[in-house]
This record gives structure tokens, sequence and C-alpha cells, in this order.
């Protein structure tokens, strides 16, 4: 895969992403706990963070940045996927935690199957 069919596919991922912040954002049930809030501000902000590199069509810097956003990507939707009861036991907040794991499985194998530079500055191929 190429570094500009991987950043087509994490955009695709990053849409996903969004509608489960924006469920998240509006959830009345998670607005009195700073835990469960801090879930749909960091998605917001790593998805804001790819946005520069997007629009200037930069994979590189794209890639770099979602990257350096996987570890608390990750460490959230592990949190959430285990919390999330606590808050509610309704099935959108299952749904939304399955979704969330998901998504960050996806972007985690998209990024390791992806190699923008190697030593030699070169595009590495798929293995």
């Amino acid at each position: 895969m190429n570094p500009n069919e991987a950043v087509e596919r994490l955009n695709f991922i990053l849409a996903h992403l969004w509608m489960i912040r924006n469920f998240l954002k509006h959830a009345d049930e998670v607005q009195e706990d700073e835990e469960m809030l801090d879930v749909h501000r960091l998605i917001y902000d790593s998805i804001r963070a790819t946005e520069p590199a997007h629009q200037r069509g930069d994979a590189a810097e794209y890639l770099r940045k979602l990257k350096g956003k996987l570890s608390k990507l990750k460490r959230s939707a592990e949190f959430f996927a285990r919390e999330y009861k606590r808050v509610s036991s309704h099935t959108n907040f299952e749904m939304a935690a399955i979704s969330y794991s998901g998504a960050v499985r996806q972007i985690e194998e998209i990024l390791e199957a992806v190699k923008v530079e190697n030593e030699g500055g070169a595009e590495a191929s798929e293995g």
C-alpha cells in the first residue's frame, strides 16, 4: 500500500471516528464524567491534527501525525471499552465501544502496512 492509498483509507476510518465522537459529545450520560469527555476530545484532537497535511496533500506528514496519536487512541479505546457500562449499558454505548476499538485496530494495521520512508528516503513496499 502506498502512502496516498493509506491516507484515503485512513480518512474513511477517521470519518467513522468522527461519528463516534459526535455521539459521545452529545450523550447526556457522559456530560458529568471528565474521563468520558476526554474520549471525544481525543478523537477530535487526533482528527484535527491530520487536517492540515490532508489539505496540502502531504501524505507523509498525515501518516506521521496520525502515527503520533495512535498510542493515545489505543489507550482511549481500551478505556472506553472497559468503562462505558458505568455511564450506560445502552446498546448505543456498546456499539460505540466496538466501533472505536475496531477503528483503532484498522488504523494500526494500515499504518503498519505502509512504510512512508525507509533509511534511503524511498517508499518501501507492502510486505
